[in-house]
């Protein structure tokens, strides 16, 4: 089993790695969590662990996360209805544009068309592991199921 991550992001290039790491994650709605008066915006989500796999282990893994944006001066999402609590985005990665240097919008693609545009401050992100989905695998866990 591969180390639990913790990345933080400072410049465009921290986040294109980070970006890697959450390709393919699901994002269910209401786990997205904008925090205005805090300037913070928190995603939780359910990505594969690239690691094991490139490893070899034969079945995929995934594990629950967040990924968490600070110093946001404002947050937009386009084509994604927060309060369908079934629905599960699918996240295609992360991209950052700077504009007026340290600030700059970073934007969180879905495959279903969706987005979410972070302008910030600067760019101030981390994705951190909080343990195995076990409901995520297709695996039955003991006793459950």
């Amino acid at each position: 089993m591969s180390p639990q991550l913790k990345l933080i992001a400072l410049d465009a290039d921290d986040l294109a790695v980070i970006s890697a790491h959450v390709q393919d994650a699901r994002v269910q709605p209401s786990d997205i969590i904008w925090r205005q008066s805090e300037k913070r915006l928190v995603v939780g989500m359910s990505r594969l662990d690239w690691e094991q796999m490139l490893d070899g282990e034969a079945e995929p893994r995934r594990l629950i996360a967040a990924l968490r944006f600070d110093r946001v001066l404002a947050c937009k999402s386009r084509n994604i209805d927060l309060a369908a609590a079934d629905m599960i985005l699918d996240l295609i990665g992360i991209e950052f544009h700077g504009q007026d240097a340290p600030g700059g919008s970073a934007l969180l693609l879905f495959a279903q068309g969706g987005a979410i545009r972070l302008d910030v401050e600067c760019l101030e992100c981390e994705l951190t592991d909080l343990g195995a989905d076990e409901l995520g695998t297709g695996l039955e866990v003991d006793g459950e199921g």
